[in-house]
């Protein structure tokens, strides 16, 4: 069966659209799953490990050196302090090619000192250089963390402690650094610290069971990259061009794209009358699930 992965901003982004969720009752609910999106990158994609490998991927598509050694995502990101804790407020940030130079040439001796190399993937995704291999520490996905008291986010115990203290010296470098002054002078949010997650070496294989890949998301592209035969295609343009036939992954769990995503209902409904899939299996981010197929048009009896 050629089924069309879709993945999708959460659910509360489509609600208000009655087309769009007229369309979704016609077809069957599934069953919610906890972090849909790794939930199905791992369905899509089989590889060794228990985790979604996302510094060495995102690094893949950057560098290559991406084979050789562990790596952690040290995205810049801005943290606010209250009176009683600090805060994770935004992430990813708007940062120009210049500013992320600036900003690294600062930090680069500090984790040169750390056995950490820093390198900018693109201007608002970093990344570190395990040369000692990947830390023991258990680090929080800033998706995750988004608004929570870094108390409960920064690595715990004796195997963080390290790197609790690279998130404060960093901190300390960045505070007045001259790219954070005229940010705030033209009223953009300072990058006033660096979040670690993701750490991981590359898998030695990677199966997919999708022949296109439509993403811009580094990591999604990483996995494609390793599979092999996935051919990749950017948003929008060459979309129509590449969903020819197969299974397919659609990624439009795009920041500051959430509103577009109803505008795709017209694509789906298409693509399933034409049979250009059998089916459209859609993944909120919130980890609803549905999945619509060619016959369930004729479910006129349902309603939203």
């Amino acid at each position: 069966m050629s089924t069309l992965h879709a993945l999708l901003p959460s659910l509360a982004h489509v609600c208000a659209n009655p087309a769009f969720m007229g369309w979704l009752a016609k077809g069957d609910r599934l069953s919610q799953v906890n972090d849909a999106r790794a939930t199905l990158l791992r369905e899509l994609f089989h590889f060794a490990g228990d985790h979604v490998p996302a510094a060495a991927l995102r690094h893949l598509c950057h560098g290559d050196d991406a084979a050789t050694g562990a790596w952690l995502c040290a995205d810049p990101v801005w943290v606010r302090s209250e009176p009683t804790a600090a805060r994770l407020m935004a992430w990813p940030l708007d940062v120009s090619t210049g500013e992320a130079e600036a900003l690294a040439a600062a930090l680069r001796p500090l984790f040169g000192d750390a056995g950490a190399p820093l390198s900018i993937d693109t201007p608002s995704t970093w990344c570190l250089h395990l040369l000692h291999g990947a830390p023991r520490a258990e680090f929080r996905a800033p998706a995750d963390a988004l608004g929570a008291d870094l108390v409960e986010c920064l690595p715990a115990g004796d195997d963080g402690r390290a790197w609790r203290r690279l998130f404060n010296e960093t901190q300390i470098v960045l505070h007045a650094h001259p790219v954070n002054a005229a940010r705030i002078a033209a009223g953009k949010r300072p990058v006033n610290a660096l979040w670690f997650w993701g750490a991981s070496a590359l898998p030695g294989s990677v199966e997919a069971g999708v022949h296109t890949v439509a993403s811009v998301d580094d990591v999604v592209r990483g996995l494609a990259k390793l599979g092999g035969a996935v051919r990749v295609e950017p948003l929008p343009d060459a979309l129509e061009a590449a969903l020819r036939s197969g299974p397919a992954l659609l990624d439009l769990d795009i920041p500051d794209h959430a509103d577009d995503a109803t505008e795709w209902l017209a694509h789906f409904r298409r693509w399933l009358r034409e049979r250009r899939f059998d089916a459209i299996a859609i993944t909120f981010a919130d980890g609803e699930r549905f999945c619509v197929r060619h016959a369930h048009r004729l479910r006129f009896w349902r309603k939203t």
